[in-house]
């Protein structure tokens, strides 16, 4: 190591002579030339150096930012400015409407008319109640040129009771209804010998049912139903009908089929036919299984299903069974605004006396009583709205009724003994029918003061045997408007158009006489007051234009009819 040291030593000693001796050579006045090296420049990366954006004070002293205070010299200053509370923005609110659970409503009116109805409801708890019904509506009638009893009475009474769990809720209820009418359109030519025979035309119906439905939340099993009723009239007439349905879910490959299952028994007897003092009876028992499978997929909602029944005739002891389709369809062409849908559907319609008496009171009671089968019924059609307030249906069908029935009036009898033999009576004719139809419907809700409905219908109609489809109407025709004026005036119309009609004046000893029933028009308003929450008054006035048109055969009905009256709502404390 020392070895080293001293050969540094020796070549620093000898450079610092050298050094100082180029110096001395300085101050010599020998004068030295001068030698330019010229060397190109070939710069290279290492060359380059980066200039710093900050550069680096060298002062022997830097300043240093000193902190400056603010300070506000105040002084108090006598005011007599005191600042206003800030208020809420008051929104107006609408008194909430009352809602009662019980009204009572009477109305008396022309034609010794008088109308009552009173609805009661009344929550026992949260998941009970039980409630009840009574109506009645009567007229003393004073047709004018009918030269017998026309009046009318019809009252009912039903009562339920209906309890609602979290995962059940259930229904059942029973009533009775009793109604009048009269035989009272006796041909002109007959009314000399009917008033001979002094004939009571009066024909009584009473009826007696009750039911009870169910349904659950989140199980296979949806709802179902029972029913049973027993009708009949002053004639000796009796009829029972037992329904029971049930709907349920059935998982197929982790899909569900929605399927319906019906049970529906019918049996009665007249006393006598038309024809002869033999009674009638008349009975069956339908079974039917109601599948039908749902795709929505976007704009499309298709379900595929059928219907399938099995029909036992208890009187005649025939069996059959029955198949129909069961597929409807919609699609949604422009969202809302057009929507095609479109269905083919068939069906076993179980006819009845009860349901032949309530579309018309006139029926003799020799009537012959059989299922319709609806082989199928085709429509397509367009819905959707037209604004927010205005929605349309139009929409086109065709159907075959194997059996439809048909009323037409009673032959006239040569020794007529009983009260409905004077052609014032009708009875039913059966016959395969084909209808083509065409309807169109407009609905318009302006907001919750206005409704508009307009609905119009075009049949046509094609006979096995028939002669004609009797007492159906070509086209029909309805209109209908509420109007909350304000606060307390209201009111509200509805019109019915009902087109020519065909039936037939038959006398036993002759020939028969086909007859046209002209189309009529029936226009019905009303208007009304809330005096307060709970009273309001009204006015009802039917038959504006005092048509005494007929909607069956020699019927005539009242002219132009006047009710008023008011109406009580309550709540029990």
């Amino acid at each position: 190591m020392r070895k080293h040291i001293n050969k540094i030593l020796t070549v620093a000693t000898t450079l610092v002579a050298t050094f100082g001796y180029a110096q001395s050579k300085q101050n010599d006045t020998i004068n030295t030339g001068v030698i330019d090296i010229v060397k190109p420049y070939a710069p290279s990366i290492s060359d380059a150096f980066k200039v710093k954006e900050t550069p680096i004070l060298d002062d022997a002293t830097t300043d240093t930012k000193k902190d400056i205070k603010y300070n506000i010299f105040s002084f108090p200053v006598a005011s007599t400015f005191t600042p206003s509370k800030g208020k809420a923005a008051v929104v107006e609110k609408t008194k909430p409407v009352k809602l009662y659970d019980n009204y009572a409503s009477l109305g008396v009116g022309s034609y010794t008319s008088i109308l009552g109805e009173v609805y009661l409801n009344h929550a026992i708890n949260r998941n009970e109640s039980v409630g009840g019904y009574v109506s009645h509506h009567s007229s003393g009638g004073d047709i004018d040129g009918v030269a017998f009893d026309n009046g009318f009475s019809d009252s009912k009474i039903n009562v339920n009771y209906a309890s609602r769990t979290r995962y059940m809720a259930w229904n059942v209820d029973g009533g009775f209804q009793y109604q009048k009418y009269n035989w009272y359109g006796v041909p002109e030519v007959e009314v000399l010998a009917a008033q001979a025979d002094n004939i009571d035309v009066a024909h009584t119906y009473y009826n007696a049912h009750v039911g009870g439905d169910f349904s659950f939340e989140d199980t296979y099993i949806n709802s179902g139903s029972v029913f049973f009723r027993r009708f009949g009239d002053n004639q000796g007439s009796g009829e029972n009908r037992f329904i029971a349905k049930g709907k349920v879910d059935i998982p197929v490959n982790r899909e569900e089929i929605s399927t319906e299952i019906k049970i529906d028994y019918l049996g009665g007897t007249f006393d006598q036919d038309f024809s002869n003092p033999t009674d009638i009876e008349y009975g069956n028992i339908q079974v039917g299984l109601m599948p039908t499978y749902q795709i929505v997929q976007d704009d499309l909602t298709l379900n595929l299903g059928i219907s399938a029944y099995f029909l036992n005739d208890t009187a005649n002891s025939e069996s059959k069974f029955y198949i129909y389709p069961n597929i409807t369809a919609s699609y949604r062409l422009v969202s809302d605004v057009v929507i095609a849908f479109g269905g083919l559907q068939g069906d076993l319609i179980q006819n009845s006396y009860y349901d032949f008496a309530n579309e018309n009171p006139y029926l003799s009671p020799t009537l012959s009583i059989t299922p319709t089968d609806q082989q199928y019924n085709a429509y397509l059609g367009l819905k959707g709205k037209l604004s927010s307030a205005m929605s349309y249906s139009i929409s086109g069908s065709y159907a075959s009724d194997q059996s439809k029935a048909l009323y037409r009036t009673n032959v006239i009898r040569s020794a007529p003994g009983r009260p409905y033999d004077y052609g014032n009576s009708f009875g039913m004719v059966y016959d395969n029918i084909t209808t083509f139809g065409l309807s169109g419907e407009i609905n318009v809700d302006v907001n919750r003061n206005f409704n508009l409905g307009i609905k119009a219908e075009y049949f046509s109609y094609d006979t096995d045997t028939q002669a004609e489809a009797w007492n159906l109407p070509e086209v029909k025709g309805n209109l209908f408007l509420d109007y909350q004026i304000d606060q307390n005036w209201f009111a509200g119309a509805n019109l019915f158009f009902m087109g020519e009609r065909q039936d037939l004046l038959e006398p036993e000893t002759s020939n028969a006489t086909p007859i046209t029933l002209d189309s009529y028009f029936d226009a019905n308003a009303h208007l009304g007051y809330h005096i307060n929450e709970q009273v309001s008054v009204f006015a009802k006035a039917n038959n504006i234009a005092n048509n005494n048109y007929q909607r069956w055969l020699n019927t005539p009905v009242q002219g132009i009819q006047f009710l008023a009256g008011a109406t009580f709502k309550f709540d029990f404390q």
